[in-house]
């Protein structure tokens, strides 16, 4: 039986002018049963439309903060470095993954990543912009692969299905956060304080995306396996 092929959004080091990668991007998909291939950046819409119908599934990592001209909101001062070629590409391939019902996985920024392109609208900054009542740590000190808070799943939904647990411990590691959810996504998982966690998109063969990082503690962490492993079943299937 073939192996799922699945593209994985690069990393972008502006500093060093470079594209890179995350091992455990890679290694969550091959453990899982999948190839991960990292792909080209690029925004030539010919290109995009060949890499969605080639592959069977598309991981759109973590990295840098969503351009908020991408909800409808002018930049604040509490915004992090933006990536304008990450936002154009991850833009127009996951309206090409859509229209072809192609399998994605959201990581960090990839489930502010579909948020933001679903209709939905972001906090610039989870500390400078929520309540500071309701807040815990979000962005936590290595090593990644520890779990800092936990976060809450309702029974039922298609995350509870793949983990099977009402509430898991998480690692954390982002400023940036839902403030208005998509009216497309279904919220399947909350942290402590109220901050979603997880998102599906109902309909969709696969499109899923968490906060946290599965790709630092998928060896030692059973659930965080599980999402490689759904992941990579639905991109076969």
């Amino acid at each position: 039986m073939r192996k799922p092929l699945i593209g994985v959004l690069p990393l972008v080091d502006t500093d060093k002018d470079s594209y890179w990668m995350l091992p455990g991007y890679m290694k969550g998909i091959e453990e899982a049963g999948g190839i991960g291939v990292m792909l080209p950046m690029t925004a030539d819409p010919e290109v995009i439309r060949t890499l969605a119908g080639t592959f069977d599934g598309f991981l759109f990592t973590g990295g840098h903060d969503i351009n908020p001209e991408l909800y409808g909101e002018a930049i604040d001062g509490v915004c992090g470095e933006l990536c304008e070629e990450r936002d154009v590409m991850e833009k127009l391939l996951f309206d090409e993954v859509l229209k072809l019902d192609k399998p994605a996985f959201g990581i960090c920024r990839g489930l502010q990543l579909f948020n933001a392109l679903l209709g939905g609208t972001l906090y610039q900054d989870i500390p400078a912009q929520r309540s500071a009542g309701k807040l815990i740590a979000h962005k936590q000190q290595p090593p990644y692969s520890e779990p800092v808070h936990a976060v809450v799943i309702a029974d039922g939904n298609p995350l509870y299905e793949i983990v099977g647990k009402e509430a898991l411990m998480v690692n954390s590691y982002h400023h940036q956060g839902i403030k208005q959810l998509s009216e497309q996504l279904q919220a399947v998982a909350y942290a402590e304080d109220e901050l979603i966690e997880a998102v599906a998109m109902p309909g969709k063969k696969f499109v899923m995306a968490v906060q946290w990082h599965p790709e630092f503690c998928y060896q030692i962490d059973e659930p965080s396996f599980r999402l490689f492993a759904a992941f990579v079943s639905a991109c076969g299937q």
